[in-house]
């Protein structure tokens, strides 16, 4: 499953996990200990503080929560054109069910009837596709860490690229008595 949806978006970390704490001293512990475990590079994790929350330094903020940004275009990209072309194939099955019931639809007028199933089909793939490249549950995520930051909080992010990884640092941010918060 994992594989699949690697290859429906092109970001190398789909999953973002992140550790909301009240003090400084125990996100930089957190950190170190979410650094120190094998297979992280320290481009994988950050810690974000109350000043990345304001204006001046939304760059970092943003690059912090979201570094791929040739990932995300390729996301858009092939979301679109996967969700595009199931619906192609949703649309030409549908069609074909149509053509081989009989419908009165199809039967009258052919070519409008498939132009119509296709054309609304490829429509509602497209749709699909940019919801998904949309990434809704980022969306959640970086809400909660940018309210958390403006009330004096800290937070230790993390990119992992593995189920594995992704396991592993949960458990330390648990561990560490942070409030953790992680997408799909």
């Amino acid at each position: 499953m994992g594989y699949l949806l690697q290859g429906l978006f092109g970001e190398r970390s789909l999953t973002k996990v992140v550790g909301l704490y009240a003090h400084q001293s125990q996100a930089e512990k957190a950190l170190a200990q979410v650094a120190g475990l094998g297979g992280l590079r320290s481009a994988q994790v950050r810690l974000l503080g109350p000043s990345d929350a304001h204006a001046p330094h939304r760059e970092i903020f943003s690059h912090a929560l979201e570094p791929e940004t040739q990932g995300i275009a390729r996301t858009v990209f092939q979301t679109h054109l996967v969700g595009g072309m199931a619906g192609a194939v949703a649309g030409l099955a549908l069609y074909t069910w149509f053509y081989r019931a009989g419908h009165p639809m199809v039967a009258s007028s052919p070519l409008l009837a498939f132009i119509a199933l296709v054309g609304f089909s490829i429509t509602f793939g497209l749709l699909a596709g940019g919801f998904l490249s949309m990434r809704p549950d980022h969306i959640r995520l970086i809400t909660r860490v940018r309210s958390a930051l403006r009330h004096n909080h800290w937070a230790v992010v993390a990119h992992p690229t593995t189920p594995e990884q992704t396991a592993r640092v949960k458990a330390v941010l648990h561990d560490s008595a942070a409030e953790v918060i992680s997408t799909l």
